[in-house]
């Protein structure tokens, strides 16, 4: 790709890329963007070249546990291998960051010459049958942000090219989520690894309520999370054929009855003893804990959809 065929727009983060670049890594056909305690998903890259946050201009920094700061380029697949770039770390608006930064990266691959984006993520499940340490690939979204004013594509159009309102029915490429059954079954995974499922998109960063998540789960999601989503519609605005794989660290807290505190306190005032049932909770550290649990799957997985992709399966 010459500097003719970059958006000005991108110039000047498209020359600082290639400078810290090979000739034969400047223009990846595949991007990865690893999700919370996932970055080792790049640990299987050939020829790598690790360049920060911080040298490109403009993208941010993340700052959320478990997300470096850095996009990693090298080859994934058999003989030379597939050029990829892999965002270890993403952006997210609960960070503080604008739509347009969060969705910065994706356009930058697009300008690099990508065509596949395989996006990952933490999730919590809403789906009692979709239990933790799941991998779910996602066929549909529901993103109440997008349908209250939180879309990333708000504002005036970025290029001629792109459609003005885009459709979202085919948003999840048929090729790439079978190519990710066909890995599984390469790989020999239990059938229950892999499950297909709606990702509800939150803004975060708080947990949901019980009331929230019963909310989600009735409108028909499986799966809840605080990113992904303004990727998905960057990328598809974009050209790029996206994939998106949830992987399940923690259940949505969604209890079958409330606690009745009247209850309770009649109890109490009738002499009985009253034993208080423990709280559950869901915390940021048992969803890296998942993540690094499961990377060796998730790690396979990329790997054998670009074995396949290459063969063109």
């Amino acid at each position: 790709m010459g500097n003719d065929d970059i958006s000005p727009n991108y110039v000047p983060t498209i020359a600082a890329i290639h400078a810290g670049l090979p000739k034969d890594l400047q223009n990846p056909q595949l991007g990865i963007i690893c999700g919370s305690g996932l970055s080792g998903l790049v640990e299987d890259l050939r020829d790598t070249v690790i360049i920060p946050y911080g040298t490109i201009p403009g993208f941010s920094n993340s700052t959320v546990p478990g997300h470096k700061s850095a996009l990693a380029f090298g080859r994934l697949g058999s003989g030379n291998g597939v050029p990829v770039v892999a965002m270890l770390g993403r952006f997210h608006p609960y960070e503080g960051h604008s739509m347009s930064s969060v969705v910065f990266p994706v356009r930058v691959m697009a300008q690099l010459g990508v065509k596949d984006l395989i996006i990952t993520n933490a999730a919590g499940s809403l789906n009692p049958s979709i239990p933790v340490g799941t991998i779910v690939i996602i066929h549909d979204h529901i993103a109440l942000p997008n349908l209250t004013g939180m879309n990333p594509l708000l504002g005036p159009q970025r290029s001629p090219n792109h459609l003005r309102f885009l459709p979202l029915s085919d948003a999840y490429s048929f090729e790439l989520r079978r190519l990710a059954f066909l890995a599984a079954n390469k790989l020999n995974l239990d059938d229950s690894a892999l499950a297909e499922g709606t990702y509800a998109w939150v803004s975060g960063p708080t947990y949901e309520t019980p009331a929230e998540g019963r909310f989600l789960r009735n409108a028909g999601a499986d799966v809840v999370g605080m990113s992904t989503i303004p990727e998905v519609l960057a990328g598809r605005e974009e050209g790029l054929n996206v994939m998106v794989m949830s992987l399940v660290t923690n259940f949505v807290v969604i209890p079958d009855q409330y606690r009745s505190i009247r209850a309770e306190v009649k109890a109490e005032l009738a002499g009985q003893r009253v034993e208080a049932p423990e709280v559950e909770v869901v915390s940021h550290a048992d969803v890296l804990t998942i993540g690094k649990e499961k990377a060796e799957v998730m790690k396979g997985l990329v790997g054998q959809i670009v074995e396949l992709r290459q063969l063109n399966v």
